[in-house]
């Protein structure tokens, strides 16, 4: 499938021309056809084509979401105090952002004539994916990186303490209005819920323990306040994330093409932000099936435990506030904004992107993305060393200060949808 590429020089005060730019920023354009292509405003326009989007991305600059590029100022202007406030208050952020979006999905149609139409494929890249190789030049130039493999000896505790709180906010809840229940499940229990999750992220790369079962067992624990039974699962799809990012048929990060197909505008992608908790966790169970074994029969058998006799104890409400807490958690909410900052591509030139933000030290600082994928055996807790050590891999690729931006520029970006992921094809297998 070709892509077209206009490139023009870009005029904007908002986004001034790095140093080394021949040709300027990129943003997305309508392309004839169906597809995306990229332009900039100011001098005449040069054609490249290329059957992946990193034909003519390379040399051209780097992608910058046409409609709000105002916003994206924030990405390299604004300071990390600022950015601190802005995610203290993201609720704002993402409310508004939904409101206009529903008003930009019903609107006269001559803006989105000007400014771009969705991808109707994957972006597909031609290489292999990008973390072995730096992984391994890494740690040629800076062997001491390796000091920092094993497990994180306060993840137990951690884990303990947050385990214990929700559950006990979920007993003392219950004889609370459905309206409180819905308050505090969006502006504490969705915080706590999100953690487990990213802490069971973490166990499911043997991080608490060096012995594997130790860890599996301590996500069965995390996975209590969550309310439905996904640790052990979730770890056998994760690790094939990581072995085959973006293979076709293995990595089931990505979205579906029924997804894909489906979300086409502002007010459907708000939808699908709503609800990408449910697509992530059904999406693999339905794409490629795997038959469970003794260990998620023991990861459900003990959910159903703990969720009845919170229902026999203590009553609905206070197993509905679990269940709350991960639903709203996964969704509309700054802590759910790394699910689409970490792979989708914003610029074609780039697959994984890092978050440098304060939400770091709720989420066992997944954010550091690009630096997790290229040493998944390093700790959250340290994984700031390796760009410490190694600046001169991580300072040049595009990053984020803020997830609830994120998940604006998603919405509002007629050029992105499910459809902005890079994809491979599979290996061929021996005959």
């Amino acid at each position: 499938m070709e892509r077209t590429c206009q490139v023009r020089a870009c005029s904007s005060p908002l986004l001034p021309l790095p140093a080394n730019s021949q040709t300027g920023n990129l943003l997305p354009s309508r392309a004839g056809g169906g597809g995306t292509s990229y332009r900039e405003t100011g001098a005449p326009a040069t054609t490249l084509t290329g059957k992946s989007p990193r034909a003519g991305a390379v040399a051209a600059g780097s992608l910058v979401p046409s409609r709000h590029c105002r916003c994206l100022r924030g990405l390299e202007e604004v300071d990390a105090a600022a950015i601190a406030v802005a995610d203290a208050f993201a609720i704002c952020w993402i409310v508004c952002g939904g409101l206009v979006s529903m008003g930009a999905a019903v609107g006269d149609g001559r803006e989105e004539a000007e400014e771009g139409v969705m991808a109707t494929d994957f972006f597909w890249s031609y290489t292999d994916e990008p973390h072995a190789s730096r992984r391994r030049e890494i740690l040629a130039k800076h062997p001491q990186i390796k000091e920092l493999f094993g497990p994180d000896p306060l993840a137990f505790l951690k884990i303990a303490a947050v385990v214990s709180l929700q559950l006990w906010t979920a007993t003392f809840l219950r004889g609370a209005s459905w309206m409180k229940i819905l308050t505090v499940a969006y502006f504490f229990g969705s915080f706590l819920n999100h953690n487990l999750f990213l802490a069971i992220h973490e166990l499911s790369h043997n991080l608490a323990f060096t012995t594997p079962s130790y860890n599996r067992w301590l996500g069965i624990f995390a996975n209590l306040p969550i309310g439905v039974p996904m640790s052990i699962t979730f770890q056998k799809y994760h690790l094939e994330h990581h072995r085959f990012q973006g293979v076709d048929g293995i990595d089931m990060d990505i979205p579906s093409q029924a997804e894909a197909h489906a979300v086409k505008n502002a007010l459907s992608k708000s939808v699908w932000v709503v609800f990408q908790l449910f697509f992530y966790a059904l999406r693999p169970l339905f794409l490629k099936p795997k038959p469970p074994g003794l260990w998620e029969f023991t990861n459900l058998i003990i959910q159903i435990a703990l969720d009845a006799s919170m229902v026999y104890f203590f009553g609905w409400k206070s197993l509905a506030y679990l269940i709350l807490s991960t639903f709203v958690g996964g969704g509309m909410h700054p802590m759910a904004g790394h699910f689409i900052s970490e792979h989708y591509v914003f610029n074609p030139d780039q697959e994984t992107y890092s978050y440098y933000g304060p939400l770091n030290l709720m989420t066992w600082h997944v954010g550091y993305h690009n630096e997790h994928h290229d040493f998944p055996r390093i700790p959250g807790t340290r994984l700031y060393k390796v760009r410490e050590i190694a600046p001169e891999y991580y300072n040049n690729l595009k990053s984020y200060k803020s997830w609830s931006q994120v998940i604006y520029m998603y919405i509002m970006d007629q050029t992105v949808g499910p459809f902005s992921r890079m994809k491979r094809k599979a290996p061929k297998k021996d005959s």
